[in-house]
């Protein structure tokens, strides 16, 4: 069996004290010396050596000025969904109950047939909605009503 000689020798922990100092990056020392970034980052912390940092090296965020986070862009798809079940208003445009009478099997599903899951999958009675679903969208406006409530967070939050 081979004898490993060990990775930090006298010599190597000089040089990475003097590149330390000289403020070469983790990364150059590294290169220098022969040993991994990691194994330079790993001595450094073992002696005890940091490197002072001032406050113009860190980055200093204020609050008060921090940019705005952009806000979601909302599919166009939907948008479009929302406002035809919306309208402009709050008040839904459809109200009434659901029609159970379309009721179908994940086979007989198409593309204009609500996907609404009606029960548990696996239980016997699990099927689907099945009733008209316009323009593509996955539900009808029934269905629809309940799976996309616009700005029903804004007012939980306001309120």
């Amino acid at each position: 069996m081979p004898i490993l000689s060990p990775t930090w020798t006298d010599e190597r922990i000089e040089l990475l004290k003097q590149h330390f100092e000289a403020g070469l990056s983790c990364r150059e020392i590294a290169a220098d010396i022969g040993v991994s970034r990691n194994a330079v980052i790993g001595k450094l912390s073992r002696l005890n050596l940091t490197r002072g940092r001032t406050v113009d090296d860190r980055k200093v965020v204020d609050r008060n000025f921090a940019p705005a986070r952009a806000p979601r862009a909302v599919p166009r798809l939907q948008y479009e969904m929302l406002a035809t079940i919306y309208g402009e208003t709050d008040t839904p445009m459809v109200a009434g109950p659901i029609d159970e009478a379309n009721r179908c099997s994940l086979l007989e599903l198409s593309e204009n047939r609500c996907r609404w899951p009606i029960s548990t999958p696996g239980a016997e009675d699990f099927c689907f909605c099945g009733n008209n679903a316009a323009d593509g969208q996955p539900y009808c406006a029934g269905h629809s009503r309940l799976a996309y409530r616009p700005n029903s967070r804004a007012r939980m939050m306001r309120g």
